[in-house]
């Protein structure tokens, strides 16, 4: 019997080593647990069962297999997260009529073709040699340049559109994966000068060069890859620096790529990050290359943007601790700092690599790897790279150095989310400024900040509500897998009470009735929460039984509403028969729901 690609997944795939991927987990007993990535919580409510397969957050209810957990931290739909998890298991997947295939899918295809045309002009491309050379030179190993697949874009106008029209895809699908731009559009800058009939010859025909053109030309080109290591982006780096030419350029944002939710590198670093407890941030992609090939596997880069409450979210998955290695500024409105404040705020700890004016992690490694050990190794806090900055800028003895020096170092102070390592601080400030802590305390007060700049944006957390009556319900279920000889309390009378989806589960504890695949679901769950919920047996009968009593008042009290409303209805009908007949019933019933 063949079994189908995603029975086959599950097959070889484990849960935890995948979830582990995304999330750090510890061991609770026979299952794992952590912060629900999905939510903001303090305490873990977030476990997976390996003997099950399954995951479920008590927080938020957000739970579900494999293929649901990443269908929500990769937000994708089904078919993607069959095609990441089939990569991952290598499990080949019959290619799809491309009629059928997701426009998500067609991205994808488009900028694997992309990246291994790219690969190839730097195997064996006109340029190849002068490329090969500027990457080696920079401290770039072969074996590196191939894990990281770096490549070459050539310098004509349509080389990769006409590669890839040649296989099949439209000119409206390579611009919508960020490698060709349509001409007269915003981005539309070349100039005219430099359009000339070899141009021209390159890019195939008259009518494709006068619609678009590549977006990548004469660059050394660096993947950016998802958490699953898929391509999704380009970095392209002129080969020469040069005042006519931006030194970098990048992928717009597609359907596939969003600089602010990515950082280059994660999906090789994660790993390392969660064992060592703490990330490297870095400018360039280089500098993340060569910090991995000698040993530093926790390094990434911000993708050519400044740190974003995006990427902050997706970092704390892994660790709250952060090494920045930026050209860092304490004065002014930059961009870096504003990072930086985003994640003290969002209760990162943060240190500075400080190095050298004008040089960068690559700079040092390719000339010695051993003094960036120690650069890493002396890393400083930010509140004492910052204090002695304000103090080294400043004359502390006079009154225009104090009120300098506060102003820089209390926005500073104020975002600090943990009140005694703020009180720490305002203590060192008072020390050294030698003016007393409750002045400093006082200024404190009236130092306002821009919200944007210190507050990391809190994410919403998406319940699933649940109606008292399916709350009882599950509290019931689950007691009685806890404690299956309670089952007894069920009796033929008021099974009519429960809903579909637990009368199954009563069924099969009763005559071990065949269960759905959604009651199979539903069991795993509660199996799941009686694994994790300690409960003496003497206090799960007191509670069993008064969830089935409230729970057949409620169903009781919701039909003589639904009796009332008919009643009336009746009543205006003036049809005095049927009136009767349910007087007596809601009657009845009222007796009913008294004596109980």
């Amino acid at each position: 019997m063949i079994s189908s690609p995603i029975e086959e997944i599950k097959n070889r795939l484990d849960i935890v080593e995948v979830i582990q991927n995304y999330i750090k987990l510890q061991k609770a007993g026979v299952n794992f647990r952590s912060i629900c990535p999905f939510h903001s919580e303090k305490a873990p409510s977030f476990f997976v069962s390996p003997a099950r397969q399954i995951w479920h957050c008590f927080g938020c209810n957000a739970g579900g297999n494999l293929f649901n957990f990443v269908m929500q931290i990769e937000g994708v739909e089904f078919g993607d997260a069959l095609r990441i998890l089939a990569q991952k298991a290598g499990v080949e997947l019959k290619r799809q009529d491309p009629k059928l295939e997701t426009e998500r899918q067609r991205l994808y295809e488009v900028i694997e073709l992309a990246c291994q045309f790219f690969e190839r002009q730097l195997e064996g491309g006109k340029t190849a040699g002068a490329v090969k050379k500027y990457l080696l030179e920079r401290g770039t190993t072969e074996d590196s340049i191939k894990k990281w697949r770096l490549g070459y874009a050539p310098d004509s106008w349509q080389g990769l559109s006409d590669f890839l029209a040649n296989r099949g895809y439209q000119k409206e699908e390579i611009i919508k994966a960020g490698l060709a731009i349509k001409k007269g559009g915003n981005n539309f800058r070349v100039d005219p000068r430099s359009y000339s009939p070899r141009s021209a010859g390159e890019a195939g025909s008259h009518e494709s060069v006068s619609t678009s053109y590549d977006r990548f030309r004469g660059r050394i080109i660096f993947p950016i890859f998802d958490l699953s290591s898929q391509v999704i982006g380009f970095g392209g780096r002129i080969l020469e620096d040069t005042q006519d030419e931006a030194k970098y350029v990048n992928s717009p944002s597609t359907l596939l790529y969003d600089k602010s939710s990515v950082l280059y590198g994660l999906d090789k670093a994660r790993v390392e990050i969660r064992k060592k407890d703490f990330c490297i941030l870095v400018e360039g992609y280089l500098d993340v290359i060569l910090s991995h090939q000698v040993g530093f596997e926790n390094v990434i880069a911000t993708s050519g943007t400044a740190l974003t409450t995006s990427q902050l979210k997706i970092l704390k998955r892994y660790s709250e601790n952060m090494l920045t290695a930026f050209d860092m500024d304490i004065a002014g409105d930059t961009a870096t700092r504003r990072g930086i404040d985003l994640a003290q705020a969002g209760g990162f700890n943060v240190k500075v690599i400080t190095m050298k004016k004008g040089s960068d992690p690559a700079d040092i490694i390719s000339e010695n790897s051993e003094s960036w050990g120690k650069l890493v190794s002396t890393a400083k806090s930010i509140l004492e790279f910052y204090f002695e900055t304000a103090f080294s800028r400043f004359n502390k003895q006079n009154p225009e150095g104090k009120k300098e020096i506060s102003k820089l170092l209390l926005p500073i102070i104020k975002i600090i989310p943990n009140k005694i390592e703020q009180s720490y601080w305002i203590q060192e400030l008072s020390k050294k400024l030698e003016i007393k802590e409750e002045i400093i305390a006082e200024e404190l007060k009236k130092t306002k900040l821009d919200k944007r700049e210190s507050e990391v944006e809190e994410e919403k957390i998406v319940l699933q509500p649940k109606s008292r009556k399916e709350l009882l319900e599950e509290r019931l279920a689950f007691l009685i897998i806890k404690y299956p000889q309670m089952i007894k309390v069920i009796n033929s009378e008021i099974l009519p009470n429960f809903s579909q989806k637990i009368q199954e589960v009563f069924a099969h504890f009763s005559n071990k009735q065949e269960l759905s695949s959604d009651g199979a679901e539903f069991m795993n769950y509660l199996f799941l929460k009686a694994e994790i919920e300690k409960i003496e047996e003497k206090d799960a009968e007191i509670e069993i039984e008064l969830c089935v009593k409230e729970t057949c008042s409620l169903v009781a009290k919701d039909k003589l509403e639904s009796l009332t409303k008919e009643i009336k209805k009746a009543e205006e009908a003036k049809d005095f028969g049927k009136t009767n007949i349910l007087i007596k019933e809601f009657n009845q019933l009222s007796q009913q729901f008294n004596s109980d």
